[in-house]
């Protein structure tokens, strides 16, 4: 099958979603599909694969390292035919989703979509009344949703969720997958040596972007707690965005400068490397709707520690290969203490971590998707 792509987010921004495309994109090459990726440009970056469209963009008001597209291309429906395209799959409701949904609708095509992000959860951006943003998100996920041939959640509590907005679509649940492969005889040492972080210190891991919507002050707070009682424990955060000076500066305030670091975004092939060199996952977000740096963590031999919310309640099998805690910061220390002081606890979770990751192999996921597109294709052609 050729299959049209359509992202308000893409490389070179690092994020959940470009992470999920890049992983089902690569997979369906392998089982012989063509992927073709419409896009924002980003100035100055030059793509280093066929296939990606791009469009004219401008910076984000909110994040200045995200682009906004200008979907504006008169060209679009006539390429999508050149190109002989058997399915049109969306990543956001917006922008180029619209786009992506104004040209399956005009070429008779079938469309997917991904709901990857629980849209009513970042109204802390919007400039208008919160309440009335949360509305309005759930009436464009809503409508968007009943527009589509087949609705793609990353886990069965936001399928769902996207049932008691009156979504009306046939909804499959389908996480992003993971390239094992990848997760095998990793240093162990990396991350440690790379940050010049001691020894004998325990590594608490985030991985994330340094947005409200990740909670992380939270982790700082709870850091803080856990670190009076565990002196020799260092919080490493893995990202960037736009709330790390903030964050920054929290750490001075409490004192834990030295123990935290920041290390700013990483490139993919190094996150197996940095995984690998954590002690314990730690993940407070109560947006995300997967979670897939729990299942990444999970692979490298991590157990995880986070709140109980959406993607991670789904992800984490509390007691089995973590633990999941309110959204209490006393709780959430007490949690992370725990493993700390009973490292037979510790190992016993960490045991049973790849069983876990084991479930969501990429080229599994891959093969559910296929699965979703022919369905899709198939449905459109007894119409």
């Amino acid at each position: 099958m050729n299959i049209a792509i359509f992202t308000d987010s893409y490389k070179p921004y690092v994020s959940g979603v470009v992470n999920s495309i890049n992983t089902f994109n690569r997979e369906l090459r392998r089982l012989g599909h063509t992927c073709y990726v419409f896009a924002p440009g980003y100035p100055g970056y030059v793509d280093d694969e066929p296939g990606i469209f791009r469009f004219r963009s401008i910076k984000a008001p909110t994040n200045p390292d995200f682009r906004l597209a200008v979907p504006l291309s008169l060209s679009v429906v006539k390429r999508l035919r050149s190109l002989k395209v058997d399915v049109i799959h969306t990543h956001s409701p917006f922008l180029l989703g619209g786009l992506g949904a104004r040209c399956a609708h005009k070429l008779g095509l079938p469309l997917v979509f991904t709901y990857h992000t629980l849209y009513e959860e970042y109204v802390h951006y919007s400039p208008v009344a919160r309440g009335l943003a949360k509305r309005l998100m759930r009436k464009i996920s809503r409508d968007y949703c009943n527009k589509c041939d087949i609705v793609i959640t990353p886990t069965q509590v936001i399928r769902d969720l996207l049932l008691q907005y009156s979504v009306q679509t046939e909804i499959v649940v389908n996480p992003t997958g993971i390239d094992l492969s990848q997760y095998e005889n990793l240093d162990r040492n990396w991350l440690r040596l790379k940050y010049g972080i001691p020894a004998d210190h325990r590594i608490l891991l985030f991985a994330g972007r340094l947005g409200e919507e990740k909670n992380v002050r939270f982790l700082l707070r709870a850091f803080a707690m856990i670190a009076e009682g565990n002196p020799k424990t260092t919080l490493v955060l893995v990202g960037g965005g736009p709330l790390r000076e903030e964050l920054e500066r929290l750490a001075d305030d409490t004192g834990l400068a030295s123990r935290v670091v920041f290390t700013g975004p990483m490139p993919p092939s190094d996150m197996p490397k940095a995984y690998a060199g954590g002690d314990i996952f730690v993940f407070a977000s109560k947006t995300d709707t997967q979670g897939m740096v729990i299942t990444e963590a999970m692979a490298a031999g991590l157990p995880v520690v986070a709140v109980r919310a959406y993607g991670a309640a789904n992800m984490v099998d509390d007691g089995v290969n973590g633990l999941l805690t309110t959204d209490d910061e006393q709780e959430f220390a007490r949690a992370v203490t725990s493993l700390l002081t009973d490292t037979s606890l510790l190992n016993r979770l960490a045991a049973r971590t790849r069983e876990k990751a084991d479930e969501m192999s990429s080229a599994r996921c891959a093969k559910r998707l296929e699965e979703v597109y022919r369905s899709a294709v198939a449905s459109r052609d007894r119409q």
